[in-house]
This record gives C-alpha cells, sequence and structure tokens, in this order.
C-alpha cells in the first residue's frame, strides 16, 4: 500500500490518469465559469450560505452540495449589459484574467445565480437593488435566460436595470484536476442576499436546497453524511473563520489558481492538495 498524502480517487479514474500520465491521453480543455456563494446573516448570529445538492444523473459531480453557478454563456461578454461597480478591468486584475474574460465572469455569476436561485444582482440605479422578483413574470423571464432565448443583456435591458458588480467580491480560483474528462477554471466569488430578495428552490440540475451554517456543513461531510467537493469543502471551512456577512465582504483575499495534482501509485489514484490545505479534506490522508 503506498503511503501518499491527498485524496483517494474512485477507482475508474486510475486508468485515465495512467494514460494522461504515460501520454496516452491528453487532458481536457477547462471551461471558464463562476460560482457565487450567497450569503445571509443567521438570525441567532454567525452566517448561512445557500446551497444545492445536485441530482444524481448530473455528469459532473453527481449528488454532491455546491453553490449556484456554471459555465461562461457565450453572450456573457455582451458589451451592451448596463453596468455598475467595479469595471471588468478591475476585475481582471482580481482574478489574473483579461478584460473580455472578466466581464464575462461577472455577468456569468449575475445570470447563473438568477437561472438557479432566483436571486439578481441588479438594480434600477447604481446604488438601489431590484426589490421582489419573484412574480410570474419574473418566472418567465429566468426561464428564457436558461433556454437562452434571452440574453442577460437583454433582461437587464427590458427591466431597466443594470448589473451590480459592487455587490460581488472576489474570493477564490480553482481549477478541475487534469484526470477529469469534464473540467472548469471557475473563479468562486461571494455575495450578500439582497434585501428584499429570497432565494427559491429553482434549479432544474438539483434535488434539494437549503441554508447552511459553514462549520456545521464541514462537520456534516467530515461524517460522511454531505457530499462536497474538494473547493466547496475549502470554502466553507475558509467561510466558518467569519460571524458575519459584513466581515467575509470585507475580507481581503489573494487569489491566485489551485490546481489539485494527482499522483498514481499500485493501489490507485490520489487528488495531491495544496499543502496549505493537508488534512482539511473528508478523506485525505495525513
Amino acid at each position: 500500500m503506498a503511503d501518499v498524502p491527498g485524496l483517494r480517487l474512485p477507482d475508474e479514474l486510475a486508468e485515465r490518469a495512467r494514460d494522461i500520465e504515460e501520454g496516452r491521453a491528453e487532458p481536457a480543455v477547462s471551461r471558464d465559469a463562476s460560482t457565487v456563494v450567497l450569503l445571509r446573516d443567521a438570525p441567532d448570529g454567525g452566517i448561512e450560505v445557500y446551497m444545492l445538492r445536485r441530482v444524481t444523473s448530473m455528469p459532473f459531480a453527481p449528488g454532491a452540495y455546491v453553490f449556484p453557478g456554471g459555465s461562461v454563456d457565450a453572450r456573457d461578454g455582451d458589451r451592451t449589459v448596463g453596468w455598475s461597480g467595479p469595471s471588468p478591468e478591475e476585475w481582471g486584475t482580481a482574478f489574473g484574467a483579461g478584460e473580455t474574460l472578466a466581464r464575462e465572469l461577472v455577468c456569468a455569476a449575475v445570470r447563473e445565480t438568477f437561472e438557479e436561485s432566483g436571486v439578481l444582482l441588479a438594480g434600477p440605479a447604481p446604488d438601489t437593488i431590484a426589490g421582489d422578483i419573484s412574480g410570474d413574470d419574473w418566472e418567465a423571464d429566468r426561464l428564457a435566460l436558461l433556454d437562452r432565448s434571452l440574453s442577460l443583456a437583454a433582461l437587464l435591458d427590458k427591466r431597466g436595470l443594470v448589473l451590480r458588480s459592487d455587490l460581488l467580491r472576489p474570493w477564490a480560483h480553482w481549477i478541475t484536476p487534469v484526470i477529469e474528462e469534464r473540467r472548469y477554471d471557475t473563479r468562486f466569488f461571494v455575495a450578500a442576499l439582497p434585501a428584499g430578495q429570497r432565494t427559491r428552490d429553482v434549479s432544474t440540475e438539483s434535488d434539494r436546497v437549503a441554508w447552511v451554517r459553514p462549520h456545521e456543513a464541514v462537520e456534516t461531510a467530515r461524517r460522511g453524511e454531505m457530499a462536497l467537493l474538494p473547493p466547496t469543502f475549502v470554502t466553507l471551512t475558509e467561510l466558518a473563520a467569519y460571524d458575519s456577512v459584513a466581515a467575509v465582504l470585507a475580507a481581503e483575499r489573494d487569489v491566485r489558481p489551485r490546481l489539485p495534482e494527482t499522483r498514481v501509485t499500485d493501489d490507485g489514484a490520489y487528488l495531491i492538495l495544496p499543502p496549505e490545505l493537508d488534512g482539511h479534506v473528508p478523506g485525505a490522508r495525513p
């Protein structure tokens, strides 16, 4: 038995890992993506995070609890999007991305959050936020975004709104390991649930939604009662150190890419997490 620190991966990944390591296969190209950690202050202190459990039929991370998010869409870079707050150039600096990609990432973050939770990070003016958007007409617009018959730019224009990039904060940058057949280059954002809005169980990719306390989710995952991908587990662990949404939004983050490496041994394949994360993910060997 090899003494390898890290997270033991399913046996079905070992063969692919060996093929890539020995040059018989090429890693899949990663897709740019955004994910948003929606936060709210808990009534009795601390914070809560909005999470969705992916349906078991999903090809990527079935059954795992995740934050709202998804891949960048071709129209997310539309320069006609009404925009307020830090510019795409400023977001590019925060995430180590070019201006065009930064615009796409922020728009994808806002679009995916609305599609998967019914929350819209936009307002009629730079200092206001859209109120209750749970009506049937808003649901029709959300569904139109999902089937791509309506773009984010067209939605905002139709509703007389501007995207509020100042409601978002950069948090992390994770890249899917090279052995995965589906790979994502994902920027993580954090945002407070806007006053007057509420999350709704609307995602077709999930079968359960919940507001959870970060430390409780971490402990539940440690007991094997909640499936979390390593980036999700690490993000929740980090957030557990904060006692208010305001403190999270005020945090200074040095966002750098995190790409877990893999190692193949005689007894399987292992995900080798960055040194600062060793011992913090369920199933990892110390």
